[in-house]
């Protein structure tokens, strides 16, 4: 599985804002994904115990899984030396390389694509999951752990429950709750599927943690645990 060659890795923050600015009104906000037989999880971590800042290399996993059983049918990790700076809401630059290197080693061509990360729930509206939905061609959505940015009333507490993420009264993504009790997490489209699809699907894949099963090994993986 290979990423399309949009533009250089090698840009300077400025260059970046700049392609983030012109590649958001490339992304598709909208779709279903039908006949979903493989899904597919991608996660960076980074080797050192230095903060995220300041680390000089990273380890990218992929995990392809048969949906529905839910089987792992491939995983991969590589690892990458980090060139790009830390800077908040620039995460693609400093982590899709190296995912590009773990996804180049994937042979079975997923249906759908889960990045720990967030799509349209970003101050410029291009994070990571929709900068890497749209090099990989594929639906992809952003499920994160934490807020980049906007606002959100806080969620019932049951499995399913949600609120409309917000940011300048756009909703732009969903904070939804996995499991009964535990920490919601940030969902926005990433790349060819609507918001309400891809809520729904981080919940199917939500069987037994917070994360998504693809999701929760991927990070497993990118922080040296075995699956």
């Amino acid at each position: 599985m290979r990423l399309r060659g949009l533009h250089s890795w090698d840009v300077s923050v400025a260059e970046a804002i700049e392609l983030q600015r012109k590649l958001a009104p490339m992304i598709v906000h909208h779709g279903t994904p039908g006949g979903v037989s493989l899904v597919a999880a991608a996660d960076v971590a980074y080797v050192e115990r230095s903060p995220a800042w300041a680390a000089s290399t990273a380890r990218a996993a992929v995990v392809v899984m048969a949906y529905p059983g839910l089987e792992i049918v491939e995983h991969h990790v590589i690892q990458a030396p980090v060139t790009f700076p830390y800077v908040p809401g620039l995460l693609s630059f400093r982590e899709i390389p190296a995912l590009a290197a773990a996804l180049a080693l994937v042979e079975s061509a997923p249906d759908l694509l889960l990045v720990d990360g967030h799509g349209y729930a970003h101050p410029r509206r291009l994070g990571i999951a929709s900068h890497l939905g749209l090099l990989a061609g594929v639906p992809t959505i952003g499920c994160a752990k934490s807020r980049l940015c906007g606002g959100a009333e806080e969620p019932g507490r049951e499995r399913g429950s949600w609120a409309d993420l917000v940011d300048n009264r756009e909703v732009i993504g969903r904070v939804l709750r996995t499991r009964v009790g535990v920490k919601p997490l940030y969902v926005s489209t990433g790349n060819m599927i609507g918001l309400e699809e891809a809520a729904d699907w981080v919940l199917r894949l939500a069987t037994r943690y917070r994360l998504p099963e693809p999701a929760r090994l991927a990070d497993a993986l990118s922080k040296g645990r075995s699956l």
